[in-house]
């Protein structure tokens, strides 16, 4: 089969499996549904395979067609990609860029810098969804990520933002009612504020142990059990207890005073870290890469997301 029939049988075998017929791919594609069939039909020929069962009313993917279509698109938008950044040569980088955050990191750190990038680049749009859930990104239609936690290895590209460190927090207030602890153990006889993941699991409390190891506490008997973030923080200030939050989220309370850091040096701030990602592609749309360079070098300014734990220590008791 020729590169040039082979193109056109890929993008009916695309066509086909989107419409969930070859009639209904015929009409998008302006070819007759035999023409389609047939293309599908050399298709599956030239690899060996069947990559689609047929009945007279439906399509349905074979496991191998399953597999085909997502590679398939991956090379759609390379090619779709190619033709951007020859243009993109001509004019400055345009288009939409959708992006996926947690909220608490959006309206903090992107919504900020958000005015600088449409400035520098007039011809691009920018959605942001502010959502904690994970995403897919073929399905959904996403350019680029955030995502904070334990990062795994995935078919996705990653781009270091920052470490996410923890940090133990309560307002003077209630220190001086309730006392400093100096242990773990004394955490027991405070009011705790714990984090619950959209799982349903709760945040655990880590801490180094005297002879090199760790231990770890489940704030299972907390008095207030949030899901948000920035919410926990919120909820330190206003006396409940003591929380786990982010550094970048307690900092500025840190330093004005309205908080303290506990157990520096035993509590343990976490591996978490701060990433930006991307679909691995074999070429990157202008659009994504100016977006994804200006957010970059935005964050690596952001003094907040790059606080050294010795700083810390200036904010205990």
């Amino acid at each position: 089969m020729s590169s040039s029939k082979r193109v056109r049988a890929i993008l009916s075998f695309i066509q086909a499996a989107d419409a969930g017929s070859f009639a209904a791919a015929a009409r998008v594609l302006g070819i007759s549904s035999a023409a389609v069939s047939k293309n599908v039909a050399s298709l599956e020929q030239s690899l060996g395979v069947r990559l689609m069962n047929r009945t007279t009313r439906t399509l349905s993917l074979t496991d191998e067609g399953a597999a085909f279509l997502e590679q398939a698109r991956i090379a759609l938008a390379a090619l779709d990609t190619a033709v951007e950044a020859v243009a993109s040569r001509q004019q400055a980088p345009s288009g939409r860029i959708r992006i996926a955050s947690s909220v608490a990191f959006g309206r903090e750190q992107i919504m900020p810098i958000l005015p600088g990038l449409l400035a520098r680049y007039p011809e691009l749009s920018v959605e942001v969804d502010f959502d904690d859930r994970m995403i897919d990104f073929v399905q959904e239609g996403y350019d680029i990520a955030v995502r904070g936690g334990v990062i795994t290895d995935s078919a996705l590209i990653s781009r270091p933002i920052c470490r996410l460190n923890m940090v133990l927090v309560a307002t003077p207030a209630y220190l001086s009612q309730r006392g400093i602890p100096r242990t773990p153990q004394d955490l027991v006889r405070h009011k705790l504020i714990a984090r619950k993941f959209l799982g349903g699991r709760l945040s655990p409390w880590n801490f180094h142990t005297a002879d090199g190891g760790s231990t770890s506490i489940d704030p299972c008997a907390a008095v207030l059990t949030l899901s948000e973030p920035e919410s926990l923080v919120r909820a330190a200030l206003a006396g409940i207890g003591i929380a786990q939050v982010g550094v970048h989220h307690a900092w500025a309370h840190l330093v004005s005073g309205d908080l303290n850091v506990l157990l520096p040096g035993i509590h343990n701030p976490g591996s978490y870290e701060l990433v930006m990602q991307y679909p691995h592609r074999a070429l990157i749309a202008p659009r994504v890469r100016v977006t994804l360079d200006y957010l970059l070098n935005a964050f690596a300014e952001d003094k907040r997301l790059h606080i050294p734990l010795s700083d810390l220590n200036t904010f205990s008791v």
